[in-house]
């Protein structure tokens, strides 16, 4: 199935129709970093630049609580790049975040300071449930057309946001979110074990499903009938964007391809399998996810499969699109811009 071109192309417009101001949103996450620069336009905004490396700040943070060393130093060392950026711009504001590794280290507020004394980028580390309303600003408009509420999840770096939305009204309304410690970063620390093997490796993907699956139970329980006959799903981040590159076969990542695509669920629940049983260096080998996704997209597809479990829809929505835009579309419309 193809993207919704209409939803997908809708927050950018020519560049000659974009009045002078220019925005800035980077998002520090447990796994990557994360810059949008951007300037006002009547269908929504314009990108003036972008950034994004996989720095893996929360690497070792599940046993032992703080961001390491090396952790940091790599974070830094991207942030670094992306305050250039921002002076070179001449952002006129910007907001930074760090979200689930800086909330869980011991040593998170002080890296935070250490990021405004050698970059001059002052980060907020903000709560999963501001997380997940950014999250849900920043790619809403490409949940599918329907009636009833809708599931928009977020499998990030050191957690997975869920939120039920009521998209009856000009903006989502929340109508019920859940935060679980997992994701692919954490997930795969805390389930270690023989991959060497198809057996070992099947046993590892077993626990991780099983650990999610416990951790969704409660907000399963909760979800509304009316959540269950209408379901609309949509996912925001690097697992479900990846997944959606290796279901369209495509040799490189294009963005224009997959976000807004919608897929069938049985098709991600397919990748998710086939992807848990191969080798570490099979899925290096596969074009869209490489050496830097391969050890890790493995916990991001049993979280995946445990969203399909709780909330079984037939078509899975994807957005590659999220706390970044989030944060540009708020930063705006305080000023005005609709």
């Amino acid at each position: 199935m193809q993207p919704d071109s209409r939803a997908r192309t809708a927050p950018y417009a020519p560049a000659s129709q974009a009045p002078r101001r220019t925005y800035g949103a980077l998002d520090l996450g447990t796994n990557n970093c994360r810059l949008l620069i951007a300037r006002p336009a009547p269908q929504g905004f314009i990108i003036v630049d972008a950034f994004s490396r996989i720095v893996r700040l929360g690497e070792g943070l599940a046993t032992t609580g703080r961001l390491s060393d090396a952790a940091m130093d790599r974070a830094v060392s991207a942030l670094r790049i992306c305050g250039d950026k921002l002076r070179r711009r001449h952002v006129h504001i910007c907001r930074s975040v760090a979200t689930e590794a800086c909330r869980r280290a011991s040593n998170g507020a002080a890296f935070v300071e250490r990021v405004r004394r050698e970059t001059g980028i002052a980060i907020d580390i903000i709560p999963a449930e501001e997380e997940a309303r950014l999250a849900v600003m920043g790619c809403h408009v490409l949940l599918e057309e329907g009636d009833g509420p809708a599931l928009i999840f977020d499998i990030g770096g050191g957690s997975t946001e869920l939120v039920l939305v009521d998209t009856s009204g000009p903006l989502p309304k929340t109508l019920d979110w859940y935060s679980a410690p997992w994701g692919v970063v954490s997930l795969t620390e805390i389930e270690p074990g023989d991959a060497s093997t198809s057996e070992g490796r099947l046993d590892i993907y077993t626990r991780m499903r099983g650990r999610v699956n416990d951790s969704f139970s409660a907000f399963a329980a909760r979800l509304p009938r009316a959540a269950r006959e209408h379901m609309r799903l949509l996912g925001t981040s690097g697992t479900v964007t990846t997944l959606a590159s290796v279901h369209l076969g495509l040799p490189s990542y294009d963005r224009s391809a997959v976000d807004g695509l919608i897929v069938p669920a049985d098709s991600m629940r397919g990748v998710s399998q086939m992807l848990s049983r191969m080798s570490h260096a099979e899925r290096v080998e596969l074009p869209c996810i490489g050496h830097e996704r391969a050890d890790l997209v493995v916990a991001g597809c049993a979280i995946l499969e445990s969203i399909l479990d709780i909330f079984p829809a037939e078509r899975l929505g994807v957005a590659d699109r999220g706390i970044r835009e989030g944060i540009l579309r708020t930063l705006m419309a305080r000023d005005g811009f609709a």
